[in-house]
């Protein structure tokens, strides 16, 4: 299981995929990144990003994650399907940040 700090308003929340009912109709401020930095909606890849570079596609799972944007959102924005957005999240949950390079995707999905 994956957890992360959710910074909601004034209340640092720490939390796994789901955030707490209480907090649901308030406004994110920020997700931790892959990085370790924090990660705001400014900070997401451009909705017209064409080179799909790991660190952006790990970007959109833990903003996703986050709340920071919703699934429904984050597959319009970025003209994804839900099954390549989960495909993301299954590498990365699996293989970590390399699981989401495109030259290894053949060799990781072997192993699978």
């Amino acid at each position: 299981m994956h957890f992360f700090d959710v910074k909601l308003e004034d209340h640092a929340v720490h939390t796994s995929s789901m955030i707490p009912t209480q907090f649901h109709n308030q406004k994110l401020s920020y997700v931790v990144g892959p990085d370790g930095s924090p990660l705001t909606i400014n900070d997401l890849p451009p909705g017209n990003t064409q080179r799909w570079v790991a660190r952006k596609k790990a970007q959109v799972v833990v903003a996703v994650r986050g709340v920071l944007l919703s699934l429904e959102q984050a597959c319009q924005r970025y003209a994804l399907t839900v099954e390549e957005f989960l495909s993301w999240q299954r590498a990365i949950d699996k293989f970590g940040l390399k699981g989401l390079r495109t030259s290894r995707s053949q060799e990781y999905r072997r192993i699978e």
